[in-house]
């Protein structure tokens, strides 16, 4: 067991958060001229070989030992499709409010975990979930700036990836977490890739454009991996606040890369959901700590 080391879990779930963030932002400018199933499949089967590359030689069948594999191949789609509402979200939506959206997940798992995992909510808890999808309306208001369409692709990623962070909080009492970060990136990279038929298309991508669409799995693939450690150095209890920085990495990107900035009221929907959020993460902690799920974002 490595010696607890705070400040380094913190700066490398810092990293890991900076990583997603670069993804997201890097989807939205790549989803403007490519389909996005490609965007995905590319973004896993990196991934994927990154994993083959760093981990396969010294865990051989121990990176894909399972006592469940129906539930990790589940998990798996699940995943991927949180991947492919979310970026489809991400091309149409500015990244701070995207981004926020996909922080309601942990809010609809409590919705989840009481009728599927049969857990006790406390009304703390439950007016953290109604706090926190008031904020979501606020950034989605009548009347707003942001589109319908975008609005309703990231809810559709955040409903999938709560069913995926309950399909993790079931097998991480008995699985490998990187076997689990194994799974997800085999799972992802087969079902897209068996699915290209239905989407390949378009312009084929120039230098620049493939170092760019290379550079998502990269981003994917090393932000797990800090996460991963993150948590070998640190408690969950003191690294979930941390997480909510990706918001912060999002917000830093749109501004910088389309001059887009949250009005006040979208800040202030931003900052509850990421309030209720966090509230129900670290409650959780308290009232039963539990393995961490060493995936967020996608």
């Amino acid at each position: 067991m490595p010696e607890p080391r705070p400040l380094t879990g913190i700066l490398l779930m810092l990293g890991a958060v900076f990583c997603f963030a670069a993804l997201d932002a890097t989807s939205k400018h790549m989803a403007q001229t490519f389909p996005v199933p490609m965007l995905v499949w590319a973004r896993y089967s990196v991934h994927f070989l990154l994993m083959l590359a760093f981990l396969a030689p010294s865990m051989r069948l121990k990176l894909i030992a399972t006592a469940h594999p129906r539930m990790q191949i589940t998990r798996g789609l699940t995943l991927v499709a949180t991947s492919l509402f979310g970026m489809a979200g991400f091309a149409i939506l500015p990244l701070a409010e995207a981004t926020a959206f996909l922080f309601v997940a942990p809010l609809i798992v409590v919705i989840l975990a009481r009728f599927l995992l049969h857990e006790n909510i406390t009304a703390g808890r439950w007016l953290a979930v109604a706090a926190g999808f008031a904020g979501a309306l606020l950034i989605a208001r009548p009347g707003g700036a942001l589109s319908f369409t975008g609005v309703i692709f990231m809810a559709l990623a955040a409903i999938c990836y709560a069913f995926y962070q309950v399909q993790t909080r079931r097998l991480s009492a008995t699985e490998n977490t990187l076997t689990m970060l194994f799974y997800t990136a085999l799972i992802g990279t087969l079902s897209m890739t068996l699915a290209t038929p239905f989407y390949w298309g378009g312009p084929l991508p120039d230098m620049v454009q493939t170092l760019q669409i290379i550079s998502m799995g990269i981003f994917g693939g090393v932000g797990h991996l800090l996460l991963t450690r993150a948590f070998r150095h640190a408690p969950a209890s003191l690294l979930s606040p941390i997480t909510y920085a990706q918001i912060i990495w999002a917000t830093l990107f749109g501004w910088m890369f389309y001059g887009h900035l949250p009005d006040a009221l979208s800040s202030i929907g931003i900052g509850v959901i990421a309030g209720s959020s966090l509230f129900i993460a670290l409650s959780e902690r308290i009232r039963k700590p539990s393995p961490p799920d060493t995936e967020i974002a996608y």
